[in-house]
């Protein structure tokens, strides 16, 4: 009788040590960041329109820097950015290196497994980039032509798509450090294939460049926040947020002043 009181004393002090870890556990980042007063953003700084450091400047511009600084004054914190990427932010968020991913995230099953993603607020599809002087390709419908060669980036979802949607011409999977608008200003590819907001960077900084829009949306991919699984209060606040910009015109605003207004999504 004595040792099973004995291990009910100790199963119960250990269960109250236990308890502040759980507690802590389950903090949202919610309660975190009005306690502390500071957001913690992963971007990615070299993402055109979306989270940009603009080299002139040195400062960072694009659609997901405005809304970062929208939600910070919603939440009246402190805005810190955290450089991640899209190799690196799945480990940033479980590692709990920032609150919350805004730099053009697709949204993916892939992904889904490891993280959680809020309301979609871009949806973006594949478009072209040719030379403006280009002898044969002035439209979509000339591009899957015999002798026609298309530059990818290898292993993007856009080189794996691209390879069996092409049926005549032929896919040019580019690996760094060599890139796809260096085959294609070089003559070696005819156009590239990317989502719109590389497309508008490569219009923007090249004069040789030349957007062509799909004949109807390919591989059609929604943007969206995201954040570390098992936080369903701070990803409620999340969605809640991006439903709100969306209807009081901020997201749009937003997308407008940064040339992304063809794939902002108001639904």
């Amino acid at each position: 009788m004595l040792k099973i009181a004995s291990l009910t004393a100790a199963l119960g002090l250990a269960l109250i040590a236990a308890a502040p870890a759980v507690a802590q556990q389950k903090e949202s980042h919610l309660d975190r960041i009005v306690k502390t007063q500071k957001l913690r953003v992963c971007i990615w700084p070299e993402y055109y329109a979306i989270s940009y450091k603009n080299p002139r400047a040195g400062q960072l511009e694009g659609i997901d820097i405005d809304i970062a600084k929208e939600l910070a004054g919603e939440l009246k914190a402190q805005l810190e950015f955290v450089e991640s990427g899209f190799q690196a932010f799945i480990a940033d968020l479980q590692a709990d290196k920032c609150d919350i991913g805004m730099f053009g995230v697709g949204a993916t099953l892939a992904r889904a497994r490891a993280v959680e993603f809020s309301d979609p607020y871009l949806i973006t599809s594949i478009y072209g980039v040719t030379r403006k002087d280009h002898p044969k390709v002035k439209s979509w419908n000339d591009m899957d032509q015999d002798g026609i060669v298309v530059a990818t980036q290898l292993g993007s979802y856009v080189d794996s798509f691209m390879k069996t949607y092409l049926k005549k011409a032929k896919v040019l999977s580019v690996q760094p450090p060599a890139t796809r608008e260096g085959e294609v200003a070089a003559g070696r590819a005819d156009i590239l294939m990317t989502d719109y907001p590389v497309a508008k960077k490569l219009e923007a900084t090249q004069d040789w460049a030349r957007i062509i829009n799909p004949s109807e949306p390919l591989a059609v991919t929604p943007y969206a926040y995201v954040v570390a699984p098992g936080d369903q209060v701070w990803l409620n606040y999340i969605n809640l947020f991006v439903k709100t910009i969306k209807r009081d015109g901020r997201l749009l605003n937003a997308a407008r002043k940064n040339g992304l207004e063809p794939i902002v999504t108001l639904n």
